[in-house]
């Protein structure tokens, strides 16, 4: 009899098991690998443009200014792109200025101002009658716009239009630039990412101005204004390029200045005594080929001035040989400077004044001392300059503005000043003064040279003086903590010193003697200025062959103090 087998127990149940398990493995193998694929796959996403470039209405122009969107926008307006004259000022430094007292557009060249109503298709310049296509000001909604081919004419900038959506890449910066080129066809992304949205294509050899260099992604800037992200690997090594004006404008602002070195003494005139004072005032002086009596000043909003200007003064000098540049203030406090410079009115009044004053004395020149300027007021300042200077250069005088040292004085628009001027003088000292919290220098030599290198980045050279100061600040401070100060000569600081038993030494930092004593009531302190300090402020005069120097003031040197500007004069 056939025995029967023994069917095995669990055998039919762990076939499926091991199916199941096996299904398990490959869809997680299949998940990762998707993930995987998902993650490494870049994204081919396309970003909105007219998002990127937040459009929000139909005739809005994206601005690609040198190398930044701009969060402003131009119109389309008359088939032509019109871009905000806040922007051509704030941005591109443009030398057109709205005049809100009559109402038009001025647009300063060296000769004249030309004045543009908005709508108007037609203007005056240099007594020809010009008929323009589109308007070159319009107004659209609340705010003034200049067309975009009319700023091209008349300043050193290009402008590139693209389509879909509407935009405008101007350059107005000149020089190199260093920029990157596509080793193979790409794309530029919005962020560094592969999956971040795609602005546009990149074809192999496009050159891409270099924004930011990083690991993996370089920022850059495509020629029709995408800021964005490339893969490093699809691009060629970094280039210095120059960035060259091409176009047909030429700054011709024909200059008045010397062909030797300025060596300018400030003269603080404040009666017709003192006028009659001069020669005894010089009578020490040496070397020196400037005086600069501070006859006028701003008594009105209306443009009125103060004047003390005498013939007799400038005909005694003019026999020293010594050119007179009478020096105009705003130093009147019951007069706003602001209300007095924001109406073309007054502009006017000042500058004719001015001149009548000075063919009535034979004055060489104009020294402009407004101190004390604020944002809000500088625009219209830097008006007031190109509209005196048109007329200094119709009357063959020399046009020198004086200027607090930048730091903190960076909306003066000393590149424009430098410009239209002659001359700009850097006030190298009040880098303490009466109102300081704490006591200290004058012109410490690192405030000084500061203040000269931070104005040749705006102004040549060749038309920088830089001023340098005869006094000296004696401080107190009192126990309570307390600070005042009061200014002393040359002279007057060294007698005090000596008087009062205050210890001298050399200070390396600010290359200039220190003296100070313990008192009862607290401390004093002086930074000497003398023949060290001021030899010192000299040499930097030589080592970035400025223009000239200038001393405030006269009465508080000692006569040694004249042949060492001169020797560093020559």
């Amino acid at each position: 009899m056939a025995k029967k087998r023994k069917k095995k127990r669990g055998t039919s149940r762990a076939v499926p098991v091991l199916a199941a398990f096996l299904l398990i493995l490959i869809i997680g193998a299949v998940g990762i690998i998707t993930s995987y694929i998902k993650k490494y796959t870049p994204s081919d996403a396309r970003m909105n443009l007219d998002e990127y470039y937040a459009q929000t209405e139909e005739d809005d122009v994206a601005l690609i200014l040198q190398d930044t969107v701009s969060e402003m926008k131009g119109k389309l307006a008359d088939g032509a792109v019109y871009i905000p004259y806040s922007a051509a000022v704030q941005q591109l430094g443009s030398r057109f200025y709205w005049d809100e007292e009559s109402q038009t557009m001025l647009y300063t060249t060296a000769n004249e101002v030309v004045s543009i109503a908005p709508e108007s298709t037609s203007y005056t310049m240099g007594g020809e009658t010009c008929t323009e296509e589109v308007p070159p000001v319009k107004k659209l909604g609340d705010d003034y716009y200049l067309a975009l081919d009319f700023l091209q004419d008349h300043m050193q900038m290009t402008a590139e239009i693209y389509e879909n959506p509407y935009r405008a890449v101007i350059r107005y910066k000149w020089g190199d630039v260093q920029t990157v080129s596509a080793s193979e066809d790409t794309v530029i992304r919005y962020q560094g990412g592969i999956k971040s949205p795609i602005l546009g294509d990149v074809a192999q050899g496009d050159e891409l101005l270099l924004l930011e260099e990083m690991e993996d992604w370089s920022r850059v800037m495509t020629k029709d204004g995408l800021d964005g992200y490339v893969e490093k690997k699809a691009l060629g090594s970094v280039q210095e390029t120059e960035l060259a004006y091409t176009g047909d404008y030429e700054e011709n602002f024909p200059s008045l200045t010397r062909d030797h070195k300025i060596n300018l003494a400030w003269h603080q005139v404040t009666s017709e005594a003192a006028n009659e004072a001069m020669e005894n005032d010089i009578k020490d002086m040496t070397g020196v080929n400037v005086i600069s009596p501070t006859w006028f000043s701003v008594t009105s909003t209306e443009g009125s001035i103060s004047s003390l200007a005498s013939k007799e003064y400038v005909d005694k000098a003019h026999a020293k040989n010594l050119e007179v540049w009478g020096l105009i203030d705003n130093f009147n406090d019951n007069v706003s400077t602001y209300d007095t410079l924001v109406q073309k009115s007054s502009r006017k009044h000042i500058i004719d004044m001015l001149i009548s004053e000075a063919d009535r004395v034979g004055l060489d020149g104009i020294n402009v001392d407004f101190e004390t300027l604020t944002e809000e007021e500088a625009p219209h300042f830097i008006q007031f300059i190109r509209e005196l200077s048109v007329a200094c250069r119709r009357e063959g005088l020399v046009l020198s503005i004086d200027n607090p040292v930048p730091s903190y004085t960076y909306f003066y628009n000393r590149k424009e000043q430098g410009i239209v001027a002659d001359y700009v003088i850097i006030m190298g000292y009040d880098e303490h003064t009466a109102g300081s919290p704490e006591a200290g220098s004058v012109a410490s030599l690192p405030f000084v040279e500061e203040g000269i290198t931070e104005t040749l980045k705006e102004v040549p050279a060749e038309k920088v003086i830089n001023g340098v100061p005869f006094y000296t600040r004696l401080w107190t401070v009192g126990n309570d903590g307390s600070v005042s100060s009061e200014v002393l000569g040359m002279d007057q600081a060294d007698q005090y010193a000596e008087e009062n038993g205050m210890e001298v030494y050399w200070n390396t930092d600010v290359s200039q003697n220190y003296a100070e004593a313990e008192t009862e009531n607290g401390k004093l302190q002086m930074w000497l200025e003398d023949e060290e300090s001021l030899e010192a402020k000299m040499e930097l005069v030589k080592e970035y062959d400025l223009a000239g120097s200038a001393a405030w003031k006269l009465g508080f040197e000692r006569a040694d103090v004249w042949k060492i500007i001169s020797s560093y004069l020559q």
